[in-house]
């Protein structure tokens, strides 16, 4: 099973059919030659192996984004038990 975290876009290559985006702090430039929507600074994609593979609601990234910040949390507690 694989969980996707919803990354935000921060900057576009368009001559590379690339973006980079902003997975919780951590940035990386990911393949979009499997998008066919428009990509635009600030929208959320969910990416899977170096490729990003939808776009996604913002609401519902925001949503997804706040649940695993509190999933972490809750982790890092119970590891300094």
């Amino acid at each position: 099973m694989c969980l996707s975290v919803p990354s935000e876009v921060v900057a576009l290559h368009p001559d590379e059919q690339a973006i980079t985006v902003d997975t919780l702090g951590v940035r990386r430039k990911v393949s979009r030659h499997l998008l066919s929507e428009d990509i635009q600074i600030g929208d959320y994609v969910l990416i899977h192996i170096g490729f990003a593979m939808n776009k996604i609601d913002k609401e519902d990234a925001l949503e997804s984004l706040k649940l695993y910040r509190e999933i972490a949390a809750k982790l890092e507690a119970e590891n300094h038990v």
